[in-house]
């Protein structure tokens, strides 16, 4: 017998729309689960979806690497098993006692395209690294993951506390370098202080936030990313910066981030700012939360 639970009615009929959405949004559900599995591994896939791993720069960006300092990080992996070796940029500061900041980039490109963020940074005072994590540039041809990418950080971390071990260090991280970035923080305990811009709480969220975010794939996700949570155990100054346009990484996850964190802390929304301009709107409004939050003379 046919059920009796659903109405009878016209192919075109009220009732049957209801129904008819229903059913579009199941067939989408299980079109998106059986794609996320069917293509190697649900894991494997997530970690090229959300790294993006690449040897290339944004365009024109190589440019502004040029004059900085080839860095190497050779270290024992943990997550892999194996010997790893991280390229990095250095950009040294004319001051001896200049303060050091680690630049952890987002995903899709290479350290190079981060040159002029990394750059601005110098002007404000710092000497910069910034590197690529394994499966990026020069960095060890591996396909990356969360783990791993926590892994890089430290090494990284590591590399400048032998190198610089009188100077204040500072994390700092943009996009999903911010995630990494406040999971660097939250390990060690010699970071002066921390800077995330377009940052968000967590992988979930931000697939929550797209328009198809209402598919049901959060309990599949394993690149977490839980940023959010994490921040609750800092211990030191943040600085969350965000792009009141970004439409890649909604403002109002960045502002998510930020309430979750220990006090001291400061907001910044830079009116206009997109995802990839928001560094460069927002030198100003840098000098003054480095002054006033981290006790940095910056200049003018």
């Amino acid at each position: 017998m046919p059920p009796a639970a659903l109405p009878s009615a016209s192919p075109d009929g009220p009732a049957a729309r209801p129904l008819r959405r229903w059913r579009a949004r199941a067939a989408l559900a299980a079109l998106a689960l059986l794609t996320l599995v069917g293509c190697a591994t649900l894991d494997e896939q997530q970690r090229r979806w959300i790294f993006q791993p690449s040897e290339r720069s944004w365009a024109g960006s190589a440019a502004a690497a040029q004059g900085m300092q080839d860095v190497w990080i050779d270290f024992s992996s943990v997550e892999s098993g194996q010997q790893a070796r991280l390229h990095g940029l250095w950009l040294p500061a004319a001051a001896p006692d200049a303060p050091v900041l680690l630049y952890l980039h987002g995903a899709r490109w290479d350290v190079r395209s981060s040159a002029w963020r990394m750059r601005r940074m110098a002007d404000l005072g710092f000497a910069v690294l910034g590197i690529d994590y394994r499966g990026f540039g020069q960095s060890t041809p591996q396909l990356p993951s969360e783990a791993m990418a926590y892994e890089d950080a430290r090494a990284a971390w590591n590399w400048l506390a032998r190198q610089h071990p009188h100077a204040r260090r500072f994390v700092f991280g943009h996009s999903l370098g911010a995630a990494i970035a406040v999971h660097l923080a939250t390990e060690v305990d010699d970071a002066a202080g921390l800077m995330v811009e377009g940052g968000f709480t967590s992988i979930v969220d931000v697939v929550r936030s797209f328009k198809w975010g209402w598919l049901p794939v959060g309990p599949l996700i394993t690149q977490r990313f839980d940023a959010g949570e994490r921040i609750t155990l800092l211990r030191t100054p943040l600085l969350v910066v965000h792009g009141s346009a970004d439409q890649l990484i909604a403002p109002e996850l960045g502002r998510a981030l930020y309430e979750r964190a220990p006090s001291p802390k400061r907001w910044v929304l830079v009116e206009g700012g997109t995802h990839h301009n928001t560094n460069g709107l927002a030198t100003q409004q840098y000098r003054l939360a480095l002054t006033e939050l981290f006790g940095m003379a910056t200049g003018h």
